[in-house]
């Protein structure tokens, strides 16, 4: 589990007493918390696109997990890791060609229409394999969805596909959306993917742009008793710096994903009646990574790519970068993924001393300006840790006569640049880590991957042994046979160095005391929020 709690001596010291008022709610609690009230809540993006069931993403599903349900959302406890949602059960074949589920009785959609399996079914094979990111891995083998009646949805596939991805997957890709609204439109397009019609306890009530989403709750709700909040307002505030003033002058009750900078929180922990919570994003993990274009003659050399590996120092990047909230990376899994990670794969020590051998090795000697080669080097605008990340590198490659020229841009320029144009050599992203290799993991590495598909290997790296590794793990119905496959994965990833694993982190939320519930679930900010509730 990643940063379960705080790993920086100074704040446990000087938070564990606010700390331990942040442990996992109990259901009595859950259940006896007070209703009413207004949330308001920083959110630091405005997505073009709301609809979860298009783009699985952690900017949408902040928003709109509270009002467009999934099949199962991930938990704590229960079977699977899993707790029901719009399905009830689910049960794969033995061969891997069918799941079944059982669906929720008696939901309606928030006009008034009735939820049954003919919206699965509409969701899975015209939003989820067609056009969601992650679906598209997820249901690659979808050809039918048979619906025998209202309350129950056959998935059948053409080729087997593991029960322990579509169980891991559940919570990121199964957000199911109202036929009625979408059937026979331009689902892209439709405005409903702004203007949000769920089955969720809250409903959708007003944007207004550059300044705020409103929330309202779903009297109608199937979970009697729920949502306890009458509202949630989601306050646009880009400025990460402002998330923290705003909590302190009561302005908002939360700020989650880390909108309150680690260099603040120190500070912001100690003020009166604001508390500072870890849990709650274990399901939910970014990877920092280096990615490599292999199509520069330098990198496509091994020893060059073990050279930059042991020529960063992982701890200072832990300790100074993220000043102690996050862990070093071992490889593609991250530590808080026990089911795959595999801990037995090489290591790449920092020693200056060593990648300095291993570029004369290649033939690469430093020149009488003590500089072997130039480089371009793109970091990713998305946080802070990643733009300091990426000054951090430049002058970690210097140190071993690497030259390498920084440049920054904002996120539609560094995505273009780095995943349709290939304008870089090295750049720095990060991924996350959703549950299984599959989702997002194995698509960095994998050969093949057309341009312009973000956070995929769009550095033309192509190892036909990692290749069949991977399409193998796709159809393998066994969980241990395919756990063992991830396993081989990670070795092979780690030995070749398509890319460079640094850290892995969770994210933090900060919120005022007077708000309970939180952190009840490994992916809490971006789930319903149904038993979140406020202290009068």
């Amino acid at each position: 589990m990643l940063s379960a709690t705080p790993t920086r001596r100074t704040f446990l010291q000087a938070g564990a007493a606010l700390l331990a008022s942040t442990a996992l709610p109990t259901l009595a609690l859950a259940q006896d918390a007070p209703s009413g009230g207004r949330l308001i809540v920083a959110a630091d993006s405005e997505p073009k696109n709301l609809n979860p069931a298009i783009v699985a993403s952690n900017g949408v599903f902040f928003v709109a997990s509270k009002v467009v349900e999934p099949l199962a959302e991930a938990a704590f406890d229960g079977e699977d890791g899993l707790a029901p949602r719009l399905a009830t059960a689910w049960e794969g074949s033995d061969d891997g060609l069918s799941v079944t589920f059982r669906l929720r009785e008696g939901v309606t959609w928030h006009d008034g229409k009735p939820f049954t399996s003919a919206d699965v079914a509409f969701s899975a094979l015209n939003v989820w394999k067609p056009l969601q990111n992650l679906g598209r891995v997820v249901f690659a083998h979808l050809e039918a969805v048979e619906t025998p009646d209202d309350a129950t949805a056959i998935f059948r596939f053409s080729r087997p596909t593991p029960l322990q991805l579509i169980r891991n997957a559940l919570p990121v890709v199964s957000s199911v959306i109202p036929k009625h609204l979408y059937e026979g439109t331009d689902i892209a397009a439709n405005p409903a993917n702004v203007q949000l019609v769920g089955t969720g306890p809250f409903r959708f009530a007003e944007y207004k742009p550059g300044e705020y989403y409103r929330l309202t709750r779903n009297e109608a709700y199937w979970d009697k008793g729920q949502p306890k909040l009458d509202e949630i307002v989601f306050r646009v505030l880009p400025d990460r710096a402002g998330a923290g003033a705003a909590l302190e002058a009561e302005e908002i009750q939360l700020a989650a994903f880390s909108a309150v900078p680690l260099t603040d929180l120190d500070r912001i922990s100690k003020a009166p009646g604001i508390k500072v919570i870890t849990k709650g994003y274990e399901a939910l993990t970014y990877q920092l990574v280096v990615e490599i274009n292999h199509r520069r003659k330098e990198l496509a050399d091994l020893k060059v790519r073990q050279a930059i590996a042991h020529a960063i120092d992982r701890k200072f990047v832990v300790d100074t970068i993220f000043l102690g909230y996050a862990t070093a990376s071992t490889g593609p899994v991250p530590k808080n993924a026990p089911e795959f990670y595999d801990a037995d794969v090489p290591a790449y020590d920092f020693n200056v001393d060593k990648a300095n051998a291993l570029l004369d090795e290649a033939g690469y000697a430093k020149g009488a300006d003590g500089k072997r080669f130039s480089l371009k080097l793109r970091p990713a605008p998305y946080f802070n840790e990643t733009r300091q990340f990426g000054d951090y590198l430049r002058q970690a490659l210097a140190a071993v006569g690497i030259d390498a020229a920084q440049v920054n841009a904002d996120s539609a320029a560094h995505q273009k640049a780095v995943y349709t144009d290939h304008d870089f050599d090295l750049a720095v992203a990060p991924p996350v880590f959703r549950g299984d290799p599959a989702i997002s993991t194995t698509i960095l590495v994998q050969s093949g991957i057309p341009a312009g598909v973000g956070f995929s290997n769009q550095g033309g790296y192509a190892n036909a042994e990692l290749d069949a590794v991977i399409a193998k793990a796709a159809e393998t119905v066994d969980a241990a046979a395919r756990t063992e496959l991830y396993r081989q994965f990670q070795k092979l990833v780690v030995t070749d160095l398509p890319l460079i694993n640094v850290a892995e982190w969770g994210f933090i939320t900060v919120a005022r005391d007077t708000v309970l519930n939180v952190a009840n679930n490994p992916r809490w900010a971006v789930s319903n929020w149904a038993d979140t509730a406020l202290q009068s």
